[in-house]
């Protein structure tokens, strides 16, 4: 399948994730969303927290990811993702606990609150129940 298909491959800091051929992927980088395709050109970006989506075999296959970096090199393409999870993976009930938390601690803001946390914990579980098609 050479020229066809990239090598896909999403690492955090705990694990190896997956690695698999896939036809393409849409990846949430920091300026926005980023299409890769087979032959693209070498790139290093910056990653968000989002749904990222990849084809493989004509199906979409979807992975809530959270910051990180991304390189694309020779079709391979390398996510290195603060935290990562297979759309299948997710705990759909534990991630509507985390949103109702964290919409609860923005809502009531208490005196210690880090804001900038909580909107990325409620960012978190939101693209995380995206992901899991639970939204």
């Amino acid at each position: 399948m050479a020229g066809t298909s990239l090598t896909l491959e999403v690492v955090t800091p705990e694990r190896l994730v997956f690695r698999e051929e896939v036809e393409a992927i849409i990846v949430p980088a920091a300026e926005g969303y980023l299409g890769i395709l087979p032959n693209h050109t070498p790139l290093i970006t910056s990653l968000s927290v989002g749904v990222m989506r990849y084809r493989k075999n004509g199906e979409i296959k979807k992975v809530a990811v959270s910051g990180g970096f991304m390189e694309v090199a020779a079709n391979r393409v390398t996510v290195l993702a603060d935290t990562a999870e297979r759309a299948e993976d997710i705990d759909v009930e534990r991630a509507r606990r985390a949103k109702i938390r964290a919409e609860t601690r923005l809502r009531e803001k208490p005196p210690n609150l880090d804001y900038a946390r909580a909107e990325m914990a409620l960012r978190r579980a939101l693209t995380r129940l995206k992901a899991a098609g639970a939204e």
